[in-house]
């Protein structure tokens, strides 16, 4: 089986336009190889003007057989180096108002892509993941992502609980998203003080532990015939409803 992402096994491969578009203006990624088809490198030409790294030129079929016969690549692929990964406490002393996203054991890369993109469009200062039960920042991530890999820092921890609790000794409100909760987020205080939102897995939402440590947990207000949303879209309503509270504030 082709591997798309990043293991032990093979090197860190990105695909897809977006992806490869944002790795390629990013200063902090360390390109090894890049391979477009002819069709790849002429969107890519007219997206950002002249390519600056040499060109491996293929087919489509031959990244199939790279990337995997399942793989969306859109004739663009490169090898790169992971990047530099931040501090958590960096994230935070920089967030200037912004909310910090912290994930609790969101496994599914496409959810995680998903969240980044709408970290991106909202201004979200980054997000914090633990180093395990979270997914590889591979090329499956990064396509789900459309370029928001490049865009918004990611900093892996080793223990949630410990991160929550340095991020509140900072100053910072958590606010963990339940749909069971009695407060909706609308009527949250995301202005006064730094806001972390914290998100739960799939399914099975925040942990007892991580619920504990909250100082808040607020609902997504809803009035349709199905209550809930899966985690990368409420994460998206989240971070709106941060972003509007911050330009109201202004």
């Amino acid at each position: 089986m082709a591997n798309a992402g990043a293991g032990d096994d093979g090197p860190l491969r990105l695909f897809g336009m977006h992806a490869v578009e944002a790795a390629l203006r990013n200063p902090a990624r360390k390109i090894k190889r890049l391979v477009l088809t002819e069709n790849a490198e002429r969107r890519l030409i007219e997206a950002m003007g002249p390519l600056t790294h040499p060109i491996e030129y293929t087919s489509p079929r031959d990244l199939d057989r790279i990337l995997g016969a399942d793989t969306v690549h859109q004739g663009a692929m490169l090898e790169t180096e992971e990047l530099p990964e931040p501090e958590f406490v960096d994230l935070a002393e920089n967030a200037n108002g912004r909310p910090l996203l912290v994930l609790d054991q969101v496994t599914d890369p496409h959810n995680v892509g998903a969240i980044l993109r709408s970290a991106a469009v909202f201004g979200a200062a980054g997000i914090v993941m633990t180093r395990r039960h979270s997914p590889p920042l591979n090329g499956v991530l990064a396509k789900s992502a459309s370029g928001a890999l490049e865009l918004v820092p990611v900093a892996l921890v080793q223990n949630l609980s410990n991160t929550l609790r340095e991020l509140k000794d900072a100053g910072f409100t958590l606010i963990g998203l339940d749909g069971t909760a009695e407060t909706a987020i609308e009527d949250t205080d995301w202005t006064s003080r730094p806001v972390a939102l914290v998100m739960g897995a799939e399914g099975k939402g925040l942990r007892e532990l991580t619920q504990k440590t909250c100082d808040v947990l607020a609902r997504i207000t809803t009035d349709g015939p199905i209550a809930s949303l899966n985690v990368s879209n409420a994460a998206a309503v989240a971070l709106h409803t941060a972003a509007l509270a911050r330009i109201a504030r202004k």
